[in-house]
């Protein structure tokens, strides 16, 4: 009885540890299945605020902290706006000082704990930079989503759709750019997004399920007069605008993209939040396999890569992207513009986080963006 009683002590153990295992790939998925709009991805390192002083604040020294451009800074209960590195030297070689442009709301104090955020602005359109704007609600199949309309006189529309980590308020960056050009602007909250309706399920699709409700936000801009549509989005948001120009029924409507970081491989990017958690190598895999069976995203013939063919794509796309994106891989955004330099054009920014190329050199990206939507308006 002996060897059966090991045995059996031995498939008890080998089921528990598969079990455990399962678990775990099943909690490393959270990390990107369950992101929370408007808190930070894990891969954004927390800083320190070591001290303020008139126009500047000094943070723990990171690689995060010595990024160039300007930034939101966001806390628990607090947001501000810094600026570039200044030259003077830091109190200390564990610290960085950097221009302080505001404080949006609440105080920034010794000890606390902030990340560094690409959205500039909070609030909405009226409150943040002075624009008008209609809050409307878009009919999507899950119920209606919210969305800011800032009217304009061309016939074309833009609409700008968030991704992983942040909100609609990530389109007020570019909000005063689009103003000034005359284009109508839809930004839209999605299923998940604070104010929309949940997924049935509770969880991001990375995209897959999510480009439904741009498809509703452009029937609704063709209804209400847009002739054609420029698609912008940020991260899960461009991929949510190759979706639907691949998949829309009103596709042909579609005269543009943009897309800002675009996650074109799921896995690759679920990895990379699962790994920033501190998941063990191993268990990756089991986070991968995870997260398909739970948001049934699609795997590719190949066994592996499900993402999109560059052989449909149809329309002008501007892609902006770097390769300091640890998020959503720059070389996938590369092979893309190789594939179809007929129709891609890629502007690399370097020294940039996540949806983040804007904030880099605001300069350089909107006259990148004004050249490639003067023929489309």
């Amino acid at each position: 009885m002996r060897p059966v009683k090991a045995t059996a002590v031995a498939v008890t153990a080998a089921l528990a540890a598969g079990a455990a295992s399962v678990a775990a790939g099943r909690l490393a998925s959270d990390a990107a299945l369950k992101a929370p709009p408007g808190r930070p991805l894990p891969t954004e390192p927390r800083l320190t605020v070591h001290g303020t002083a008139a126009g500047q604040i000094v943070l723990t020294r990171h690689l995060a902290s010595l990024r160039p451009g300007t930034y939101g800074l966001a806390g628990d209960g607090s947001h501000a706006v810094v600026g570039p590195v200044l030259d003077r030297a830091a109190p200390s070689a564990d610290t960085v000082v950097r221009r302080l442009e505001r404080v949006t709301h609440g105080s920034l104090s010794p000890g606390d704990a902030v990340w560094l955020t690409p959205n500039l602005y909070v609030g909405d359109p009226r409150g943040a930079l002075g624009l008008d704007h209609a809050d409307v609600d878009v009919p999507g199949e899950l119920g209606p989503l919210p969305a800011w309309f800032l009217p304009g006189s061309r016939r074309t529309w833009v609409i700008a759709v968030h991704g992983l980590g942040t909100t609609r308020e990530h389109a007020l960056n570019l909000m005063g750019f689009l103003a000034g050009r005359n284009l109508p602007v839809l930004a839209l909250a999605h299923r998940g997004d604070l104010g929309a309706p949940r997924s049935p399920d509770g969880l991001n699709h990375l995209g897959e399920t999510e480009w439904r409700d741009l498809d509703a936000a452009i029937r609704y801009a063709v209804r209400h007069g847009a002739v054609r549509v420029v698609l912008l989005g940020w991260s899960t948001g461009a991929t949510m605008a190759l979706r639907a120009a691949d998949r829309s029924g009103l596709r042909d409507r579609i005269s543009g993209l943009v897309l800002d970081s675009p996650v074109l491989d799921w896995q690759t990017t679920l990895r990379a939040l699962a790994a920033a958690r501190h998941t063990p190598g191993a268990l990756l895999p089991l986070a991968v396999r995870a997260a398909q069976g739970r948001a049934g995203l699609g795997i590719g013939p190949d066994g592996g890569r499900p993402a999109f063919d560059p052989a449909r794509l149809a329309v002008p796309t501007l892609v902006l992207h770097g390769p300091d994106d640890t998020v959503a891989p720059w070389r996938l955004s590369r092979r893309l513009a190789a594939r179809r330099p007929d129709l891609v054009s890629l502007h690399t920014v370097r020294d940039a986080p996540h949806a983040a190329m804007w904030n880099a050199d605001p300069g350089a990206y909107e006259e990148v963006l004004r050249r490639f939507l003067t023929p489309l308006m």
